[in-house]
């Protein structure tokens, strides 16, 4: 998220327990042979590359490893966790291989190393704990993330909820690396006494864990003492609990308390001066905090100090409320009381990390004195002359190899330094956009335009590289809601998203510059929804919705978005899809309905063509075939897939599959006289990525068991040049494209 775009909807809200006493089953799931070449009969049809942007979401943990130079991993809240490459200077993705059913584990809640066997990873998996999400589980790696095993458990996580930056909330016990600890926000502390194997709730925690709370917060390791935060309590009763033994838990005495002590957030051990470091704030966060500090434990005689670099609360110098929490801590593993913690939601002054050589008594800013290199990744200016030290920074880690290497995650990206002054987004192989628009055009510079949740719309002028301009301004944009290309003009496009300084805007150079409507309706700024152009791009169609469902009437612009009027006869909430070849022709789906509806009139009226069609899911898509008219494909999900050549008076069922979720159309194949069409859907047992080349009769599937990518159901499209090439929308492991290897 960017202040500037507040008002955004976040991206992590897409997808919309009891703990049993028993032990768990573990489930074998290992995704590849990770010790053996894959010969020539398993190489997959396509290769998967993601298209470039770096970075674009919440990096929520970075762990190194305190006995490998440069083993490191990182984790996010919807977009799975990375191992860092350190030779070919990149993040390697680890959690592509988990599959449609299966999209609620690439959120990670937590993650844990082993310090004595550096090849084991372990990491708590679930994005959400609502009741219409499924149950957490536990992956476990003996090759550092290659390949897995799977315990599933009996309790939800929440990587996707407030409180997702603090941690970890998994730990290694320093006694025996064969147990670990888990805490969980609504089912108390969990452990294993078999690397994760099998997990029991621990009894006699101290704490009691409710239905709605954050629950365990933090677990760390002092020597062999194990402490554990928790966050749910008022500010006066106990929030910091250890064991010295691994059996009886006891609050720690003298600990701090009050509104500002209300959560610990974050913990650091420094092993020199025997001495933990605790980041507080009133909130979880990554929102809502206001106050905070920072107080360190002497754990040999349970001496607490407060060393809070700057007390919240103060006057900005424009006057505002220069409010906040802390959130991040690291500690050196070779300089005795240096430490690093990081500000949270510091939205008018703006979040920075303080830095002590002295165990606190003493702390530097470093956003004063930080130069910020983005020229790898310019969307991080938002549009502005210069990028934002920060926000949301709960992610902090130091090198136990290097004391200047330092990184602190952001809401969109990871920065790294190796001098403590020079930054740059450290960022390489690690993408988590959740992307919602995918247009290719057919002729022009750039192979691929897009639009995403929190970073809006961008222009891909390379593949390989994040875009040169950053992402469209004029106006700024958070989360894209519609993005469209005129047919028969390609240079013109149109686009809709969440800001504060108007929601839609036209481009004349197939989306290189852009320029506001000179006027929106009334209802844009509350609820910016999809939006069409015909196929000449003299007429434009926009729908309105509000981030939390509520229907609008659509409205019309026959002058560029001058003036609108308002479609009374659109079914409210409906995306407008134009037709490639009659500029007077434009579609609806009645997704409450069941019904087609279509304008002959250029978007000024719509009736009812087809009915009786499946209704009841807002998730239903229409797609027009390029260079057709009236042929028309409509993907019901698990009603199949249906498709027009009358303009939607009549819908025939396809019968080669039995699942279509999202569908798009590129080049057709040497000899073919129908574009390749692409979908996401169901052809057999499993959803996957296919392709025809036959108008739907056969379908191949494209991606492997490799390269699945949890939920893919958002868009799809083909690309019209380069026949085979395909981009796929991802909720959090940002663009991909395969292509024929």
């Amino acid at each position: 998220m960017h202040a500037s775009v507040s008002r955004s909807p976040s991206r992590r809200a897409v997808l919309a327990g009891t703990a049993a006493a028993a032990a768990l089953t573990a489930v074998p799931f290992a995704p590849g042979r990770a010790h053996a070449a894959e010969d020539a009969a398993d190489t997959p049809a396509y290769r998967w590359r993601n298209v470039v942007i770096g970075g674009t979401g919440f990096i929520t943990g970075v762990l190194f490893h305190p006995r490998v130079r440069g083993l490191a991993y990182a984790r996010t809240d919807i977009g799975g966790a990375y191992r860092w490459d350190d030779r070919a200077d990149r993040w390697v993705p680890l959690l592509d291989h988990l599959g449609w059913d299966d999209w609620n584990l690439l959120g990670v809640e937590a993650m844990a190393v082993d310090p004595a066997h550096p090849d084991r990873l372990y990491l708590a998996c679930g994005t959400y704990s609502q009741a219409w999400s499924t149950n957490g589980a536990i992956l476990r790696s003996e090759d550092r993330g290659r390949t897995w095993q799977r315990t599933d458990l009996t309790v939800k996580l929440g990587a996707n909820e407030d409180g997702r930056g603090t941690g970890e909330r998994l730990l290694a016990d320093p006694r025996d690396s064969d147990t670990l600890w888990l805490g969980t926000r609504h089912d108390g502390l969990w452990k294993s006494k078999d690397r994760g194997a099998t997990w029991a709730p621990v009894t006699g925690f101290p704490a009691a864990a409710t239905a709605t709370g954050q629950g365990v917060t933090l677990l760390v390791a002092a020597g062999r003492t194990l402490y554990a935060g928790w966050g749910d309590t008022d500010g006066t009763a106990p929030n910091l609990f250890r064991t010295p033994d691994g059996t009886t838990w006891e609050p720690v005495p003298g600990q701090p308390s009050g509104t500002a002590a209300r959560v610990p957030v974050r913990a650091a051990y420094d092993r020199h001066t025997r001495e933990l470091y605790v980041t507080y704030a009133d909130a979880p966060g990554p929102n809502g905090q206001s106050t905070g500090g920072v107080h360190k434990l002497r754990t040999a005689n349970d001496r607490w100090t407060e060393v809070t670099p700057v007390e919240p609360g103060g006057t900005t110098a424009d006057g505002g409320a220069d409010t906040f929490g802390y959130g991040g801590v690291a500690v050196d593993a070779h300089r005795p009381g240096t430490a690093v913690v990081s500000t949270n939601n510091r939205w008018a002054a703006v979040d920075t990390l303080y830095r002590t050589t002295d165990g606190g008594r003493t702390w530097t800013s470093l956003k004063e004195s930080a130069f910020l290199d983005v020229s790898e990744t310019p969307y991080l200016k938002w549009g502005g002359e210069r990028p934002k030290f920060g926000w949301w920074i709960q992610a902090v880690a130091l090198d136990p190899f290097d004391s200047k290497h330092l990184v602190y995650g952001t809401g969109a990206t990871l920065y790294g330094t190796r001098d403590l002054r020079h930054w740059a987004p450290q960022i390489r192989g690690l993408e988590e956009a959740s992307v919602t628009q995918l247009i290719s055009p057919p002729r022009g510079r750039a192979h691929l335009l897009s639009g995403s949740r929190d970073i809006g719309v961008m222009y891909h002028e390379r593949l390989t590289a994040s875009p040169a301009r950053g992402m469209a301004t004029n106006p700024v944009s958070g989360s894209a809601t519609g993005l469209a290309q005129a047919a028969h003009r390609p240079a013109y496009v149109v686009r809709a998203g969440w800001g504060d300084h108007g929601n839609g805007a036209y481009s004349h150079d197939g989306g290189v510059t852009w320029a506001p409507f000179a006027s929106q309706p009334g209802i844009a700024k509350e609820a910016p929804g999809p939006i069409a152009t015909n196929a000449d791009g003299s007429v434009l169609l926009w729908s309105f919705v509000h981030w939390d469902g509520t229907r609008h009437p659509a409205h019309r612009s026959a002058d560029n978005g001058t003036t609108w009027t308002e479609v009374p006869s659109f079914p409210k909430g409906a995306t407008p899809v134009a037709d490639p070849v009659d500029p007077t022709l434009l579609y609806a789906y009645d997704t409450d309905a069941g019904t087609l509806l279509a304008s002959t009139d250029g978007g000024r009226t719509f009736t009812a063509r087809a009915t009786g069609l499946p209704a009841g899911d807002a998730q239903f898509k229409l797609a027009a075939a390029p260079g057709r008219s009236g042929d028309l494909w409509l993907s019901t999900k698990w009603n199949g897939l249906h498709r027009s050549t009358d303009g939607g008076a009549t819908f025939t069922k396809i019968d080669s599959c039995w699942a279509s979720y999202t569908l798009g159309f590129g080049k057709a194949a040497d000899g073919a006289g129908y574009p390749a069409i692409y979908q996401v859907g169901s052809t057999e047992a499993g959803t996957a990525v296919h392709r025809s080349d036959d108008e739907a009769r056969t379908w191949t599937r494209i991606n492997d068991d490799q390269h699945q990518w949890g939920w893919t159901g958002e868009t799809i499209t083909g690309d019209p040049r380069v026949y085979g090439r395909v981009y796929l929308a991802t909720n959090g492991r940002g663009i991909q494209y395969g292509e024929p290897r």
